[in-house]
């Protein structure tokens, strides 16, 4: 089956989100929302959602899902609020619960914050099949930029979040707390091993150097060819070498603080005080 794909691109976050649609009927889900977020104001907009939601009713979709491919360390989810637009089940990784207490201990939420995964509708583990209308959504576990990362393989598309870009891009950093370059090259050689004419969704675009335009879609096929990084049969220890090294001279993500805080509570904020205002902590030589 071959999903329709709708594509959102936010130039903040240089983010793609999906709207991926049952072709033989009107059931949807979303993959990788965003919130937008003013960080010097802490103020947050929901224009890049309300295009989403537009486009679902206007479309007269019925929104299933709203699939995170993991906890973003470089946008807010908005996941929540679509729900509450246009219904849906929030879903993420069953190793969100190895985040939750990671970034649990990083932010010193206390025992009030539930590292359970209870924040999420549903918690996916290798092998997980769910279905948007008739079409089935299959379930890779591709850990390695984070603990938690999904591949959502959905008839002949796949939605690899961070875990490969375009392939004059390359791969998603490891270098955040229980990111692994050698388990990420695990997980890109089980999604090169998907047929070569098998989609490939990317959750993010940079513009390599060259190329003009931002681009999101490509193909198995085109990255075992070309990927920059894991292309042309790239040994695991070769890729490991360039992947540690090359971490170790990128910053932080913008907008890093924020978004781990939100997403790895499914896109809620933080409980507000007794005056219903709401705070996020800024943590200081942690990350």
């Amino acid at each position: 089956m071959t999903p329709e794909v709708t594509a959102f691109f936010d130039d903040a976050t240089n983010t793609i989100s999906y709207v991926v649609r049952d072709p033989n009927g009107t059931a949807c889900a979303v993959i990788d929302s965003v919130l937008d977020f003013d960080y010097p104001s802490g103020r947050t907009d929901t224009r890049s959602a309300d295009q989403i939601v537009a486009f679902i009713k206007d479309k007269g979709f019925e929104c299933q899902w709203l699939l995170e491919s993991h906890v973003h360390a470089d946008h807010l989810s908005a996941a929540p609020y679509i729900q509450q637009q246009v219904g849906g089940k929030i879903g993420i990784g069953d190793n969100i619960k190895i985040v939750q207490d990671t970034f649990g201990k990083v932010f010193n939420e206390g025992t009030e914050f539930q590292r359970d995964g209870s924040q999420f509708d549903e918690l996916f583990v290798e092998g997980d099949s769910v279905h948007i209308g008739q079409m089935r959504v299959d379930v890779l576990h591709t850990p390695g930029h984070t603990p938690a990362c999904l591949t959502y393989i959905i008839g002949d598309a796949a939605f690899v979040g961070d875990t490969l870009f375009m392939p004059d891009f390359g791969t998603a950093r490891c270098d955040f707390p229980g990111g692994s370059s050698e388990t990420l090259y695990d997980s890109v050689q089980k999604i090169l091993a998907l047929p070569d004419d098998t989609r490939i969704f990317v959750g993010h675009d940079y513009k390599a150097p060259g190329r003009d335009v931002y681009a999101w879609e490509t193909t198995v096929g085109e990255q075992k060819a070309a990927n920059i990084h894991v292309g042309h049969g790239a040994s695991k220890d070769d890729f490991v070498a360039m992947r540690d090294t090359r971490d170790a001279t990128l910053a932080m993500p913008r907008l890093i603080i924020p978004s781990l805080q939100v997403n790895m509570r499914a896109g809620q904020m933080p409980e507000p005080d007794d005056k219903g205002d709401v705070f996020l902590k800024v943590p200081v030589n942690k990350l």
